[in-house]
């Protein structure tokens, strides 16, 4: 259900701007020459209020195509074919950036197991939703430091290390 951020029902609310839509759009524009568009793709008929855009499905991804290789922060899913296990994991990390990522599974723990071995500030097991009580933040070229958690109070401390020898 694509609505009303403050309402209840609604599973995905707008964009934070119209600038931020747009960038969205760009690289949906970008994903229609790289990969097939299976859903979505434009803003949603339903609504003229707010800076909506549908949720986006490409199939047939290159992993180093623009949409799978940066961050685009909107409704948009670069579905990229592996073959198997250890190539998926090789093809998540595969990638400048890390801020987060799901791993899906009948069987948890070993999806905890593939979890560990993604490259990312944090992972979802079967879903993705993050606490305020724990640290957030990404590695590599995604983000800098952590927010959250008790490990957001390192950004304000500078350890100093003293060494008396006698």
């Amino acid at each position: 259900v694509i609505g009303d951020a403050l309402d209840p029902d609604t599973q995905l609310g707008p964009l934070a701007s119209s600038a931020h839509r747009d960038r969205v759009e760009n690289y949906i524009s970008i994903g229609k020459n790289e990969a097939r568009l299976v859903a979505g793709g434009g803003r949603p008929s339903h609504s003229n209020r707010g800076w909506f855009v549908q949720p986006t499905i490409f199939a047939d991804v290159d992993n180093h195509a623009r949409i799978a290789q940066e961050e685009i922060f909107g409704p948009v899913l670069a579905v990229i074919p592996h073959d198997g296990e250890e190539d998926a994991i090789r093809i998540a990390n595969d990638n400048p950036a890390g801020l987060g990522g799901s791993v899906w599974s009948a069987d948890s723990a070993h999806a905890t197991d593939v979890a560990r071995r993604v490259v990312t500030g944090t992972i979802g097991i079967n879903g993705y939703l993050p606490s305020i009580g724990a640290p957030f933040g990404g590695v590599k070229a995604s983000g800098m430091g952590r927010e959250f958690g008790p490990e957001a109070l390192n950004a304000y401390h500078n350890t100093k290390s003293i060494y008396v020898m006698g």
